[in-house]
């Protein structure tokens, strides 16, 4: 099935030709912007993997191709939303103004990479989930609680498409419509569960045909193109803060990358594929309407780039100069009050490591 020939909403094409008429806020200001967003998680991307291949960093999920997604979801939550993010979301919460250390410190194994604010103010997203569609469940009780407490905010939550096909994912949109929740779904379909193919993941032509079982809105929407993007999100949020109801909304993309850096995706889709995907990606795309429009300049994206390089290697030079957290820590997050049991292999790790100490300095 040919993805791009599904009927989605979407602003701008392949080749960065407008398709239909923008909406009112989309300026140069705020376009420019979301390109530079898009280029600076990018550059990042790429710095990532070469310290996953180095040794400084644990298995890591690339973005390639979804930064569309993330910073249309980034940028379109407000502070006092909730935010929870399945495990490839370093995009949209670097766009919620989570530093790029963090990401690094987490994919790095440092359990402080999870322990966030919004540039040192109060911060109630959710940390990252890598178990499949866990997340979901999470978010129902966030977005009911946000409704039994009468606050007009909403939460949204991520999802790959082979989370869709958990039970997790189906209950929980089932609850949303069924509890009339402030709560918006994003589906990332980036056509891949990791080597298993959207085609034989679900019968249905369009993932946001699962909204109908469940009463709610399904919106099919150009993951690729940032103002579609950002436009259905706005739109997803604002019916949820009216208490209006969930909305699903599935964002057609391609993962452009391997599905982590211990994935070899070679093994599974074709160079063939892969080269016809680069075509639809989201930042060329952009990149050629604003030149179009006399928004950007080639003088514009090499002063760009260079102002990136100079924040990732920053945002590097911070984590790899953080002191390593103690042995023992790895026991410190798991209860809110530890029983006796792991009390005890607490202090165990704590008399190996003095050991050890002691045998270094012996």
């Amino acid at each position: 099935m040919n993805v791009q020939a599904l009927p989605m909403h979407r602003y701008i094409d392949h080749n960065g030709s407008p398709v239909d008429q923008l909406p009112v806020w989309a300026d140069q200001s705020t376009l420019t912007g979301f390109y530079r967003d898009m280029v600076l998680t990018r550059v990042y991307d790429n710095k990532a993997v070469a310290l996953q291949r180095t040794g400084k960093l644990g298995t890591y999920p690339s973005h390639v191709g979804s930064e569309a997604i993330g910073i249309a979801v980034g940028r379109a939550l407000q502070p006092n939303d909730v935010f929870i993010p399945y495990y490839r979301d370093m995009p949209a919460m670097w766009a919620r103004g989570i530093a790029m250390e963090k990401n690094l410190q987490y994919w790095g194994g440092d359990e402080r990479g999870s322990n966030f604010s919004f540039n040192d103010k109060h911060c109630r997203d959710l940390p990252f989930c890598v178990p499949i569609a866990t997340q979901c469940t999470h978010a129902v009780g966030v977005a009911a609680a946000l409704k039994i407490q009468g606050q007009h905010h909403a939460a949204l939550v991520t999802c790959g498409d082979g989370a869709t096909s958990k039970g997790d994912f189906l209950e929980s949109l089932n609850c949303a419509g069924i509890w009339n929740i402030p709560l918006v779904f994003v589906i990332n379909n980036n056509q891949w569960a990791i080597s298993v193919p959207r085609s034989i993941q679900c019968g249905a032509e369009k993932l946001s045909d699962k909204a109908k079982g469940a009463g709610i809105e399904g919106i099919t929407v150009d993951g690729n193109d940032v103002i579609a993007m950002y436009d259905v999100v706005l739109k997803g949020l604002d019916k949820a803060r009216k208490g209006k109801g969930a909305t699903l909304i599935e964002a057609i993309s391609y993962r452009l990358g391997d599905h982590t850096t211990a994935d070899d995706a070679s093994r599974y889709r074709s160079e063939d594929e892969l080269q016809q995907a680069w075509q639809y990606e989201p930042i060329i795309r952009l990149k050629q309407f604003l030149i179009n429009q006399g928004w950007w300049s080639e003088s514009d994206e090499e002063q760009w780039l260079s102002h990136c390089h100079d924040v990732v290697e920053n945002a590097v030079d911070n984590y790899l100069s953080l002191i390593p957290q103690p042995p023992e820590s790895s026991f410190d997050s798991l209860y809110e009050t530890p029983d006796a049991d792991l009390c005890k292999q607490r202090d165990s790790t704590i008399n190996k490591a003095m050991r050890m100490q002691g045998g270094r300095h012996g």
